[in-house]
């Protein structure tokens, strides 16, 4: 399958410049989302993965049912004052400056196999401080997964020499 054609691609939004990768076009299709899920949970089944970890809000779209496919738990991670319980926060720098993410203190326990999941991999500074709050927790980074990678953005550098996997990938 070539997600690649399925993804629309908006000239100058959110401002201009940029070039919006837009997975709605993949999601609404039934064999596009069977085939992001899929090749997902096929490369990394078996791995030994725990948790899903899914980072909001388009890393709960895969997480999700990349967890039920799986047979694992799917944990979130959170703008600021969105989980209820007791967090774990950590802030981080973005492109445009400052950001902040949450865990649940309980979502992962000490020893725990986890696999981060989002839709896109830019700069790398969002799903770096994702996994930052897992190893907080004790937990132990099996890899990463993304529809989309962004080569020329050089999110890579900031993951460190674990596994990423990514479905589709994008050189400008």
């Amino acid at each position: 399958m070539d997600l690649k054609q399925m993804i629309r691609v908006i000239p100058d939004f959110p401002q201009p410049g940029i070039s919006f990768k837009d997975i709605t076009t993949v999601l609404k299709d039934p064999q596009g989302l069977r085939y992001v899920v899929q090749s997902m949970a096929d490369h990394f089944r078996d791995r030994g993965v725990d948790l899903i970890v899914g980072v909001e809000s388009r890393g709960f779209l895969i997480g999700a049912p990349l967890a039920y496919e799986l047979g694992t738990g799917f944990v979130l991670v959170r703008k600021p004052g969105k989980l209820p319980a007791a967090t774990l926060r950590v802030e981080y720098e973005k492109e445009y400056g400052t950001d902040a993410l949450e865990i649940h203190r309980d979502a992962v326990q000490p020893g725990q196999r986890v696999l981060l999941v989002d839709d896109l991999l830019a700069t790398g500074g969002t799903i770096a401080a994702a996994a930052h709050l897992v190893e907080q927790l004790g937990g132990e980074i099996v890899g990463f997964a993304f529809m989309i990678e962004l080569a020329a953005l050089g999110g890579r550098a900031k993951l460190g020499d674990r596994e990423i996997f990514t479905l589709v990938r994008y050189e400008e």
